[in-house]
């Protein structure tokens, strides 16, 4: 069989103690590679899954003698960093892991990847680091003045007051809303981040308070303080790692270790491409499918454009639909890390993963960095719902306007003149600004699309419109709060997300294949679909820069760093910490 000579082709297990490594200033990938393009980008790069694999995996395998953990500049998110903290842990609960770094932060702030260093359970520094606890700094940024320069008017409704979005282009001041809310955010991060510090650590919460607020801390304040455990370099920690679980080596008396990476470590026992080469030639093997809601969400299919990733509403409920059908899939993970986007798109969406309920397949959906507005939208109608402490959830709320560009067009000496047939023809256009019907008829737009979104958030959430309203507003939370607050079920990661919908079928993850929907070959991607249940994917290589001069304003914004909204339901920002 195919299949028995493939498996010999895998690497054995070393003779030796095997020690496994993640390399985190390397970076992770939150999902696997869907194309062949992206997959040569990131041929060096571990993948999530790759890592959960290798870490569960190894925790059951008597050669494995531990982890070792280098957290180094450590280029992630928040949410990716809480979702490796969860699976050292539950792998340190079978094997010692230990965690190293040159510094936490080089004067800069370091908290995010030492919070994640402290899911092991032994800490070393570089004599020369240090540890850079410097809390959390939120930045608001307002453009109406500078858009005034440009001759660009912001014209935006919203609702409600914390559906900040719109502030970005219209608030001439930072409203008491808006930084009620960024002030609760950041209080949130710090203070989640203080209890996980003390409670890995057996520290004093205010004993972790003071580092903060008196960081950057030299190594061997840090060690004082108990922070970290030892003091060494890259060298003194293998050598001491040698002598804990290395064996003797017949004619020396240098203890051996062999080392190797996680996402290698399962790649030779069944993870990665192999794994999905058996998936393809055994479908029939009872699967928890993974569907992808990732970037700004849109009617139509997914694609890639000038600012970033979208989600297509045809192209993700025809996976929701593919994975209805498919009777080896028992439950569906909903992976959901986008900003929001379009109401109607979204809508869809929730339809599909009703549906889905409703032919008897459990649905979990697992945010990541962001699941806000439209991304929470996708997610409310799921049986249970998944998301990280430092998620960025909730932005139940809407907005929407234009920009009147005529000014712009003015100082550029250009001409436009506009011919139009009906009365309101040029209401969402740029060149002239909406007259009061209008701004009427926008009115009555954004509060029905707000009745609509609360009162499916409170039905999909089983609470009282009354309870949930308040929730509304448009307002972010972090995970953590959505948590406390009822709008999210349950903190975790990708990792639970999968054991919960495991769990809902009656059957243990181990005896369950996890593929995505659709597990179709590469080749299979850039084929166009046959019909509309095909859900086609416009290649990662493509993108358009069409429409009219505001939309390409808006593109082009996207390309030099500006997080503009995607949609009407939409979260113009992301949380970045260093």
């Amino acid at each position: 069989m195919l299949i028995d000579w493939l498996k010999t082709i895998r690497p054995k297990t070393p003779g030796q103690p095997l020690l496994l490594e993640l390399d985190l200033s390397r970076g992770v990938l939150s999902a696997p590679p869907d194309n062949p393009l992206q997959a040569f980008r990131a041929r060096q790069s571990a993948a999530m899954k790759e890592i959960r694999d290798g870490l569960r995996r190894g925790a059951e395998d008597d050669a494995v003698a531990g982890l070792a953990v280098h957290v180094g500049t450590c280029p992630l998110s928040p949410t990716q960093c809480d979702e490796l903290a969860e699976l050292i842990t539950e792998f340190g609960a079978h094997k010692p892991t230990i965690a190293w770094s040159e510094t936490f932060g080089e004067f800069g702030n370091g908290m995010i990847g030492y919070r994640l260093a402290t899911a092991a359970q032994e800490i070393w520094l570089q004599p020369s680091g240090a540890v850079g606890l410097h809390g959390v700094q939120l930045g608001i940024v307002l453009l109406r003045g500078g858009l005034a320069k440009l001759g660009v008017t912001p014209e935006f409704g919203q609702r409600k007051e914390y559906k900040s979005a719109a502030d970005q282009f219209a608030a001439t001041e930072v409203t008491d809303a808006n930084r009620e809310m960024m002030q609760r955010i950041a209080d949130s991060i710090l203070e989640d981040t203080i209890r996980v510090i003390a409670e890995r650590r057996d520290l004093d919460p205010q004993a972790v308070r003071l580092a903060v607020d008196n960081s950057p801390l030299t190594a061997e304040a840090a060690r004082e303080a108990n922070l970290v455990d030892r003091l060494g370099y890259r060298d003194e920690v293998y050598a001491e790692l040698r002598t804990r679980f290395g064996k003797e080596k017949a004619g020396t008396d240098r203890p051996e270790l062999n080392l190797q990476f996680a996402h290698r470590y399962a790649r030779g026992h069944g993870s990665g491409p192999l794994q999905n080469v058996e998936q393809l030639l055994n479908r029939t093997r009872p699967a928890i499918g993974v569907v992808s809601v990732h970037g700004g969400i849109n009617s139509g299919i997914s694609q890639q454009g000038p600012g970033g990733a979208s989600a297509g509403s045809d192209t993700v409920g025809a996976h929701l639909r593919e994975a209805a059908r498919d009777d080896a899939v028992k439950a569906v993970v909903l992976r959901v890390n986008s900003p929001g986007g379009s109401y109607v798109a979204s809508d869809a969406i929730r339809r599909e993963v009703l549906r889905l309920r409703e032919a008897g397949k459990p649905v979990i959906a697992s945010m990541g960095d962001v699941a806000a507005s439209g991304g929470y939208f996708v997610a409310m109608g799921a049986d249970a719902i998944l998301a990280n402490p430092t998620t960025l959830t909730g932005s139940i709320g809407v907005l929407a306007g234009k920009f009147v560009t005529q000014g712009l067009f003015d100082k550029l000496g250009v001409i436009r003149e506009q011919i139009t047939a009906g009365a309101n023809a040029g209401m969402l256009g740029g060149a002239e600004p909406f007259t009061e019907a209008q701004w009427e008829k926008l009115d009555a737009w954004l509060d029905e699309v707000y009745a609509d979104f609360t009162a499916k958030a409170a039905a999909d959430r089983s609470m009282e419109l009354a309870t949930l309203e308040p929730l509304a507003r448009g307002r972010v939370w972090t995970g953590v709060d959505a948590h406390r607050h009822g709008l999210v079920d349950q903190l975790g990661g990708m990792g639970a997300a999968l054991d919960e919908a495991a769990r809902r079928v009656g059957s243990k993850l181990t005896d369950l294949a996890v593929r995505p929907v659709p597990a179709m070959p590469w080749l299979d991607q850039v084929r166009p679909p046959d019909s509309s249940e095909g859900g086609g994917v416009q290649g990662s290589g493509a993108f358009t820069l069409t429409g009219d001069p505001e939309t390409r304003l808006a593109a082009l914004g996207g390309l030099l760093g500006l997080q503009l909204p995607h949609g009407v339901l939409s979260l113009p920002w992301q949380l970045r910490l260093r």
